[in-house]
């Protein structure tokens, strides 16, 4: 046998050695992929180099319509309702009529306290009279006591004639001391009178209902012959230029929130026309449940069909903080009970704890401490990043918001 006949291969040794190289480029191809594309391809990443800039930092928060001032209208003591004589949705005025109680017997009480008081009237005039006699009497007794005293001196009437005049001169005094206190009591008599019936007046004229300033009426929750209890409202009653929006903020970001701060409303009805108000007022008490803090935004124009109820997304804008280091909302991570960054310097993966100051809504974080000037810092990574973790730096990587 010739040595081109020795390393001759027959078909079946072609084929296997075929199929094992094939077999081997597909291992090379499959681990290919496993180290680009695979479990154990690195994680591609962004990089943005931290710089100076200044933040605009703002508060959004969601509100629901409210009014300033508004009037629960009802009776001051229990009681059936007569009539009510307007209606939700009906603009009233200031002193306006707008419901009215039973009033029982109050206006035959305030009629037997007017006969009561008429009586006490002709019993103040009697005593009056009788004050008059009584002076009358007295003024008679001191004559007739000076004369018998001056015929005494002389000796032309006895003693016990005279005792007899000054006994009459000191009666008609005590006469006269009782007609003054039955005066002074007939008096006093038709003043407590007076009160009484001053007492009964205002309780008719609490019976009826009035509007206690311009308004109007956005709820009727009695209706006639309906008992209601003493301060249960019969009627709500708005002032429709007070309304403002009362907003919750979230507390970790109300820093420096403050009255007077411009804000832009959008009513959930209409949220393509933004409309201009400013934070009137801030809550002295916050939410500690959902660590919230509450503000009253008001309206700089108010808008017409405007709802009290209407839920409203307010924005407020804070004042611009001072150039320095921001860094994107969305490189912040937490490690435990830190936060920071990720930075990919030549050495791999390191995370930086930072101190973080103000935030925008456009995304960017005012960096306080922590970080310098040119730093890499990873702002999207395909997953969560350790220090172990192999990375590769792209443009852009999938879901990454534009």
């Amino acid at each position: 046998m010739n040595t081109a006949s020795r390393f001759k291969l027959s078909a079946p040794a072609l084929r296997r050695w075929g199929l094992g190289l094939l077999g081997a480029m597909l291992l090379l191809a499959l681990a290919f992929v496993v180290m680009r594309s695979g479990p154990l391809a690195p994680t591609r990443i962004t990089v943005h180099k931290a710089e100076n800039a200044t933040v605009s930092p703002a508060l959004f928060g969601i509100g629901t319509v409210e009014a300033r001032r508004a009037y629960l209208i009802g009776p001051t003591a229990a009681g059936r309702v007569l009539r009510v004589v307007v209606d939700v949705g009906d603009r009233v005025k200031a002193g306006q009529l707008l419901a009215e109680m039973d009033p029982v017997d109050i206006d035959e009480r305030v009629a037997a306290l007017d006969a009561s008081i008429a009586r006490a009237g002709s019993a103040a005039v009697a005593v009056q009279a009788q004050r008059q006699d009584a002076l009358a009497k007295k003024e008679l007794a001191a004559i007739n006591a000076r004369r018998f005293a001056d015929l005494a001196d002389k000796n032309f009437i006895s003693a016990g004639a005279l005792e007899a005049r000054l006994q009459e001169q000191t009666s008609a005094d005590a006469g006269v001391s009782g007609a003054d206190a039955n005066l002074a009591a007939a008096r006093q008599d038709m003043r407590r009178l007076d009160a009484e019936r001053a007492g009964l007046r205002q309780q008719r004229n609490n019976v009826r209902l009035v509007a206690p300033a311009d308004g109007l009426v956005i709820s009727r929750d009695a209706e006639p012959g309906s008992t209601v209890v003493a301060g249960q409202a019969v009627l709500r009653l708005i002032e429709p230029a007070t309304l403002w929006v009362k907003v919750r903020f979230d507390q970790g970001r109300s820093a420096g929130l403050v009255a007077g701060l411009h804000a832009d409303i959008s009513l959930r009805s209409n949220p393509a026309l933004p409309l201009a108000g400013k934070v009137a007022r801030l809550e002295a008490v916050s939410d500690s449940v959902t660590e919230e803090r509450v503000a009253q935004v008001s309206f700089d124009t108010l808008p017409v069909g405007l709802s009290v109820g209407e839920l409203a997304e307010v924005t407020v804008n804070l004042p611009t903080t001072a150039p320095g280091l921001v860094v994107s909302n969305a490189s912040v991570k937490r490690q435990g009970e830190k936060t920071g960054v990720w930075l990919a310097d030549g050495s791999g993966l390191r995370f930086a704890p930072l101190r973080l100051g103000q935030t925008g809504l456009d995304g960017r974080v005012q960096v306080l401490q922590g970080l310098q000037a040119g730093d890499p810092v990873v702002v999207y990574s395909e997953k969560e990043l350790t220090a172990d973790s192999r990375i590769k730096v792209v443009d852009a990587v999938a879901g990454q918001k534009p």
